[in-house]
């Protein structure tokens, strides 16, 4: 069975720095093209960041130039480098597969069967 371990969150300054992890196991890793989702409290769960298999990125327009997303197949590893961050990162960080119906920025519809982790809460605040 899928699972996925988000980690690296944490409270921060405006404008400072983070890097999330994500450990993936159960699946076949280095096919899947891989994202980053991320849900800010009474607000829909986002797609932020996605890599294809090769290594392709695209990116939300709030966080282009901003963050950065790669893959570590031998690890079953996806991460996202967060920088110049300001409150409106502040929200629960997920990984998963992608979804290539969604527009990165978008948000997504959660389905029943999909197996989530944790996330990793980040806080941006003075």
């Amino acid at each position: 069975q899928v699972q996925l371990v988000e980690s690296g969150g944490g409270l921060v300054q405006p404008g400072g720095s983070l890097t999330l992890s994500c450990i993936v196991s159960g699946v076949d890793f280095d096919v899947y093209a891989m994202a980053w989702y991320r849900q800010a409290p009474g607000k829909q769960r986002v797609l932020i960041a996605s890599i294809l298999a090769g290594g392709s990125t695209t990116y939300a327009p709030s966080v282009k130039d901003r963050f950065t997303i790669s893959r570590d197949n031998a690890k079953n590893t996806v991460y996202l480098q967060m920088n110049n961050l300001s409150p409106e990162d502040t929200a629960v960080y997920y990984c998963n597969a992608d979804d290539p119906t969604v527009v990165p920025g978008k948000s997504i519809e959660l389905k029943e069967e999909q197996i989530w982790g944790q996330g990793t809460q980040v806080t941006v605040s003075s």
